[in-house]
């Protein structure tokens, strides 16, 4: 019996991949539930892509002023969300080997 049950409504290569990663990884429950969410983040992220290439990057709103398409952040936001899912559950990614410093920006030495 298979311990974790992948969902249906997920796209076929997207089902694979998951398969793939439960072959390699012995996941507790709480670590599928993300493992599903990101997958369900690559989906949609896919899905907004696909309307974009469709119906092109912006939309005329009701006043004939064309603004981005609603899939533009759609899209970015799925995209993110699946990559943070990614980094949550560690795959994929090596960690560092010493913590790194927080990028700033020294704003007292401008001139």
């Amino acid at each position: 019996m298979e311990k974790h049950k992948i969902p249906g409504h997920l796209r076929p290569e997207t089902r694979k991949w998951l398969r793939g990663i439960l072959a390699d990884f012995e996941l507790e429950s709480q670590d599928f539930r993300v493992l599903v969410k990101t997958a369900e983040a690559f989906d949609r992220s896919e899905q907004a892509r696909e309307a974009l290439a469709a119906d092109g990057l912006t939309v005329v709103d009701r006043y004939g002023t064309p603004k981005a398409h609603p899939c533009v952040a759609i899209e970015r936001d799925s995209r993110t969300a699946f990559f943070r899912g990614l980094r949550e559950l560690a795959l994929g990614v090596d960690a560092p080997e010493a913590p790194r410093a927080a990028r700033t920006r020294d704003y007292g030495s401008r001139r």
